[in-house]
């Protein structure tokens, strides 16, 4: 099936042409479609409370998402509370730490964070187990990020702020669309509570997430196009792949659910020191700069070396020929 009009159940990028969608658009002549499935709601203060959460007793907070953080903050503002300026913040990706800049000045706080996966975030948090760690978190009683803390055995609580709201996508005819790509088993409620029969439909769906890929299977929507992948980690990737006909690959667990191996290497791990990470734009550039100018220096170095080697050594063999 040819693939012309996309429907993409997320907010439209800031930059759209340096968002991975770019190839698809201008490749590829897709027209793409961006709309939000869901609505972020935050939980009331007086709810909050029924949990008797106390956040002053926490030495670290877990965050995966902006809203997380978002929510964590409202709420502590509503309940007059404060946190240590000791408080260590483990984020599950870089974009994630600098997103606290909006809240808390960097220099004096700890921040650390994972690559692409929940799973990287983990192994940083097996080298600080001591930690009694809390985790700001949607009201889904399980979720992928909670599986994989229980399955790497960290003692933590979990922190219910905010809640999902499906939308109303009825103003939307499915019959435009040649494919749907959805994110989160939210996506895939909002997606059938508007069009109830869409498991009926002719269209291509996409699904980012193995609890997405579970949540289209309970409801009997069948996966057409399933990331991530090894040879396409991202959803603009694995449609672009299905428009090439290139053949599927295995499934890699994304997000919270990679944590087979990686488990055993937070435990192994857990001896190894690790330094806090400063989320900051500016000192991450200086940093870099820092180690370029390094390199080059290094790469100088070793080029006069190299200079000065084949000066000495150039003479020596024009003897050698000459002798013979």
């Amino acid at each position: 099936m040819k693939i012309k009009k996309i429907l993409i159940s997320q907010p439209a990028p800031a930059d759209l042409e340096k968002s991975p969608y770019k190839n698809l658009i201008h490749k590829h002549n897709v027209d793409i479609t961006f709309y939000k499935f869901f609505d972020v709601v935050g939980i009331p203060v007086s709810e909050f409370r029924k949990t008797r959460i106390h956040i002053s007793e926490y030495t670290a907070i877990i965050f995966n998402s902006k809203n997380s953080i978002d929510h964590f903050f409202r709420m502590l503002k509503e309940l007059r509370e404060t946190v240590s300026e000791d408080m260590k913040y483990f984020c599950s990706t870089e974009a994630i730490a600098l997103y606290l800049q909006n809240y808390i000045q960097y220099r004096k706080r700890k921040v650390f964070f994972g690559n692409q996966y929940f799973s990287d975030l983990l192994e940083v948090m097996g080298k600080h187990r001591g930690e009694k760690f809390l985790f700001p978190c949607s009201d889904e009683k399980q979720t992928e990020y909670t599986k994989a803390l229980d399955k790497a055995k960290f003692k933590y609580t979990k922190a219910p702020m905010y809640t999902s709201a499906p939308k109303d996508l009825t103003k939307f005819n499915l019959e435009d669309f040649d494919a749907i790509a959805l994110f989160s088993p939210i996506g895939v409620r909002s997606l059938v509570k508007s069009f109830p029969d869409v498991k009926d439909r002719n269209i291509v769906v996409a699904a980012f997430g193995t609890s997405t890929h579970a949540a289209l299977k309970e409801n009997g929507i069948k996966l057409t196009i399933a990331a991530p992948t090894q040879s396409a980690p991202s959803m603009a990737m694995a449609i672009e792949n299905y428009i090439m006909g290139k053949e599927p690959d295995s499934v890699i667990s994304s997000k919270g659910d990679t944590v087979k191996h990686s488990v055993k290497n937070t435990i192994a791990s857990s001896s190894k020191k690790t330094k806090p990470v400063i989320a900051n734009k500016e000192v991450y550039k200086q940093r870099m700069e820092e180690k370029k100018a390094q390199a080059a220096a290094r790469r100088a170095a070793r080029a006069a070396e190299k200079a000065k080697k084949e000066k000495v050594e150039k003479p020596k063999a024009e003897k050698e020929t000459a002798k013979k």
